[in-house]
Formats: C-alpha cells, sequence, structure tokens
C-alpha cells in the first residue's frame, strides 16, 4: 500500500505520515524544505517501510507538477492521497494586499487541484483509491480575520465535493476533513493549553479508521473541533 501526504513533516500531516508508517505503508512525502523532510525519512526508517521524499514548493505551478511527472516515473498507482498542504495568513481581506490572498490559493486550492487530479485519474482507472482533503471549519463559515483563508478554503471543500461526485462510480472514495483549531505550528507561541486543542493524532486515528471502513461506504465530511476553546 502506498500513500501521498502533501506538507507531511509539520502537525497532521506529520501524524497522518507516522500513523501509516506504523501500519506498514509506503510512503511519498512532499513539503519544502529538504532538511526537515530528510530528517523525518530518517525518523520513520525503524518502520521499515520505503519512504520517498520529495522537495516542491507546492504554491509553484511549476514544482508540484516537477513532482508529479517524478512520481509517475516511479509509481504506477497509489492508494491513499491525503492534500494537506495549506496556509493561514490572517487579515482583513479589505485591507491586504492581493498576494495575501493568492498566495493562500495557490496553496490552499490550486495544489490540491492539480494534485488531485493527477492521482485520481489513476485512481479512476485502477478503480480503486481514497483521498483526503484536509480543509477546514473555514470552509463551512468564515472565520474572524481570515477572509482570503476562508475563500480559498471553501473552494477546497468545493473541490472535494466535485472529486467525490466524479470518482464515486470508479469505486473511489473522497473525504473531507474540517478541523476548528488544531495544534499545529500555525498556533507557536500561544498560551492556549494543549489540551484546548484538537492535537493532529486525533485526526490521524480518525482519517486511518475511515480508510478502513468497508468498501461500499464513503465518509464525506469529517468536522472536528475543540470540545471547549
Amino acid at each position: 500500500m502506498k500513500a501521498v501526504i502533501t506538507g507531511a513533516t509539520k502537525g497532521i500531516g506529520r501524524a497522518i505520515a507516522i500513523k501509516f508508517a506504523q501500519n506498514g505503508y509506503d510512503l511519498i512525502l512532499v513539503a519544502r524544505g529538504l532538511d526537515e523532510l530528510e530528517k523525518f525519512q530518517r525518523e520513520l526508517t525503524p518502520y521499515g517501510n520505503a519512504v520517498f521524499t520529495q522537495v516542491a514548493d507546492c504554491s509553484v505551478k511549476e514544482e508540484v507538477y516537477a513532482f508529479l511527472n517524478s512520481t509517475a516515473i516511479n509509481l504506477d498507482h497509489v492508494d491513499v492521497l491525503v492534500n494537506n498542504i495549506g496556509i493561514f495568513l490572517p487579515g482583513s481581506m479589505l485591507d491586504e494586499d492581493d498576494e495575501t490572498f493568492e498566495k493562500q490559493q495557490h496553496l490552499n486550492t490550486n495544489a490540491s487541484y492539480y494534485i488531485s487530479k493527477f492521482f485520481g485519474k489513476k485512481m479512476r482507472s485502477a478503480k480503486r483509491g481514497h483521498i483526503f482533503n484536509i480543509c477546514s471549519v473555514a470552509s463551512k463559515a468564515p472565520v474572524k480575520n481570515g477572509g482570503s483563508y476562508s475563500v480559498t478554503k471553501a473552494a477546497m471543500l468545493s473541490l472535494n465535493h466535485v472529486l467525490r461526485q466524479e470518482l464515486a462510480p470508479h469505486n473511489v472514495k473522497v473525504t473531507a476533513f474540517l478541523p476548528g483549531s488544531t495544534k499545529t505550528s500555525s498556533w507557536e507561541g500561544t498560551t492556549i493549553p494543549d489540551e484546548k486543542f484538537v492535537q493532529p493524532d486525533d485526526i490521524a486515528e480518525t482519517l486511518f479508521t475511515i480508510l478502513n471502513l468497508s468498501k461500499g461506504v464513503n465518509v464525506d465530511e469529517v468536522l472536528i473541533t475543540p470540545l471547549d476553546f
């Protein structure tokens, strides 16, 4: 079994990668930082899986396609795709620079579009596979001081719905995760206690449970939020 995970070295992506490694998956990990990728690859070595890494700035279309073309040479199929790459840039949409929206659009929506099309076609041909899109509670309702982020995450959820509609007849599952405040690097320096947050491991455990449900069922969306934030 093979899984592709974007944004794999931190937070949610890291937790998912570890969970998959613990359960015998070969991994294709994508992130921007070479040093972090190499360090994480070494950490996963004891599990005995094959771990391939690819450096790519997923805000740059050419780098996304360089990764995809490289993967096409080495892999004929993947069983799981986790679109986790994303960024949150706070601010008022009316007052921000255009680049603030554009960067979030490239990472939060465009990258998942390109990558999902590529692997979705392979899954369609193989008539098996599962795509997970890590969206946000902001996909459903705008978050304060996060206008552009909310717009791009709403688009990512719409992308998820379209993928599910087009791939379901081919036995390919598609699931959106909509986490609330999750303890990732985005909250670095906060004084809020850890137990107030959703933990990346919570998402990894839930995702893996969904992955192993019966063949005839699809979990469309998972809304997972802090109990009392």
